[in-house]
């Protein structure tokens, strides 16, 4: 998750004023003003290179930002520096993402929004909604005549067009993009074992969940920090929802990704299927509560928070457990991340991978923004190879260097800072990309997180054999049909979520197995996936 799990969630209150936030004018025609002001808009632009606008204009962008990020963002080396380069002139109205929601919707529905929403978490819904009303400026035509390098991307992704199109034809937004050819970012939060144990165990590394369950009932059963304790924790993490997405694979669901965690394709049929119900599905379930009715899932893993798992963490007691990283998150070396897990039937599908387009609504642009050409410029240089770069790692020679061979890394008054400073401390100073949900296309070379880590990538190594050969990104969903999924649709979700956990700690006997999925269906299935194939039909055939 972009290094985003190892920050806590400082809260920082931030005022968001009515004169910062009312910003220009409603311009009247939802591209940015009136002709008058448009036609000298681009009078004042290049069409190309820098700067983007001949004579200096100023933005204000609404703005999510991570605990760990400074206060700042115009002090930033990279903002100070683009202001220079590129003639625009950005305020950064910060609004920590703890509170983002709700600044964000109070802000559009009381009208009182500025020229863009910048690394705003923007949701599909809204996307439609607003876009349809004419907050949101559509982007087609702006991004074929003013975004070359995002239009690039769009011809080589065609999913990343179809994941971004609204079901009315349209485009409102510039997502974060994590390359499809980067499987370790995709992949974010691997399953690690930790190999001295395995070594202690004379076991080889698990290739199948047999073998899994082998290794962590031989961690119960072992002293293996030799401390005299029966402390070691075979499994332990945030919530039992990552280890299903990590193992179903092993029965051969979830193979469209991670975008889909209900619905994936029947590789018999090839139609869409509601897997969470599949009579196969329930062997998954076995496994699960298997592991912990053994005991070899952490007790706590239903109440645990992130600190309280990542400090349990650092005192070397998992025998596996699911994140960005253990070296970066519970100061663990020594562990090393699974591949796909063969399951009983000879399914083997590395699962646990995200949507390319992780943030579809990362950046949108405004009707109240007087200079939308200017502002898609401006954005679009950062979903290219220089502008990425520059945006991830600053300045050559001043916050980074080339090493022979070619590869990017950041200079020791980051890596080894001489105030003491960490090197998210450190990197504060200079970029804003700590904890994510930014616009822009993330690539290994030029993206430093915890996703590159030799262990990291040594995972997505392991996991591409058994890759998924088609990743979904998430579908968009007409008004209506968004009205059903968010009342019927949550109902059956969220119901599946609390069985699924009462049948793992036993609350319920698996003998309710038929019972609790005739009771999903009855909840209204059959509307929930007519409605997930129409979104699909739209996705599938979107140009």
């Amino acid at each position: 998750m972009e290094r985003a799990r190892k920050w806590g969630a400082a809260a920082l209150t931030v005022a968001l004023t009515g004169g910062l936030l009312a910003g220009c004018g409603k311009g009247g025609d939802g591209a940015g003003g009136k002709p008058a002001e448009g036609a000298k808009e681009v009078a004042n632009l290049n069409p190309s290179g820098f700067p983007i606008a001949k004579e200096p204009i100023n933005l204000t962008f609404f703005t999510g930002k991570a605990a760990t990020n400074g206060n700042n963002f115009e002090e930033t080396l990279v903002w100070k520096e683009y202001a220079k380069k590129s003639g625009i002139n950005v305020t950064f109205q910060l609004v920590p993402f703890e509170n983002l929601t709700e600044k964000r919707n109070l802000a559009l529905a009381g009208g009182d929004y500025p020229d863009a929403f910048y690394s705003a978490r923007v949701p599909a819904t809204d996307l439609m909604k607003y876009g349809a009303q004419g907050t949101f400026i559509k982007l087609n035509d702006l991004i074929d005549q003013y975004a070359p390098n995002f239009k690039k991307l769009l011809e080589k992704y065609p999913d990343l067009k179809k994941g971004l199109t609204m079901p009315d034809g349209n485009i409102y937004s510039f997502p974060s993009f994590y390359s499809p050819d980067f499987l370790p970012m995709l992949i974010g939060t691997p399953l690690w074992v930790k190999k001295d144990w395995l070594d202690k165990l004379n076991l080889k590394e698990p290739t199948t969940t047999d073998e899994f369950y082998t290794y962590l009932k031989k961690v119960k059963e072992t002293d293996l920090n030799g401390n005299g304790q029966a402390d070691e924790i075979p499994y332990a993490g945030e919530g039992i929802n990552p280890l299903f997405d990590q193992i179903k694979g092993a029965w051969g669901f979830g193979n469209r990704g991670l975008g889909h965690k209900f619905v994936d394709v029947d590789p018999a049929t090839n139609n869409l299927r509601f897997f969470r119900t599949d009579p196969k599905y329930k062997e998954v379930i076995e496994y699960v509560r298997k592991l912990y009715t053994e005991g070899l899932i952490d007790k706590e893993i239903f109440t645990t928070k992130t600190a309280a798992l990542y400090a349990k963490g650092q005192t070397g007691i998992f025998g596996s457990t699911i994140n960005p990283s253990p070296v970066t998150q519970i100061n663990q070396p020594g562990y090393i991340g699974l591949g796909a897990l063969k399951g009983p039937h000879g399914d083997q599908l590395y699962t646990h991978v995200k949507v390319p387009a992780v943030w579809p609504g990362a950046f949108v642009i405004t009707d109240k923004n007087k200079y939308p050409e200017a502002t898609v410029r401006w954005m679009d240089y950062f979903f290219g190879d220089e502008g990425a770069t520059f945006y991830f790692m600053g300045l050559e020679g001043q916050t980074y260097r080339k090493t022979a061979d070619g590869k990017l890394e950041f200079v020791e008054s980051i890596t080894k800072n001489p105030e003491g400073l960490t090197m998210d401390q450190a990197l504060a100073k200079s970029i804003t990309w700590l904890g994510g949900s930014y616009p822009g296309y993330v690539q290994e070379k030029y993206f430093k997180g915890s996703e590159t880590l030799p262990g990291n990538i040594e995972v997505g190594q392991k996991a591409e054999p058994n890759k998924l050969k088609e990743l979904w990104n998430n579908f968009n969903f007409t008004e209506e049909e968004n009205e059903f999924r968010s009342t019927v649709g949550t109902d059956i979700q969220n119901y599946i979520g609390e069985m699924e956990a009462k049948f793992v700690t036993g609350a319920a006997p698996m003998s309710d197995w038929d019972k609790y999925t005739a009771a999903v269906q009855k909840m209204g299935v059959d509307q929930y996936m007519k409605i997930y194939k129409q979104a699909y039909d739209r996705y599938k055939n979107s140009k």
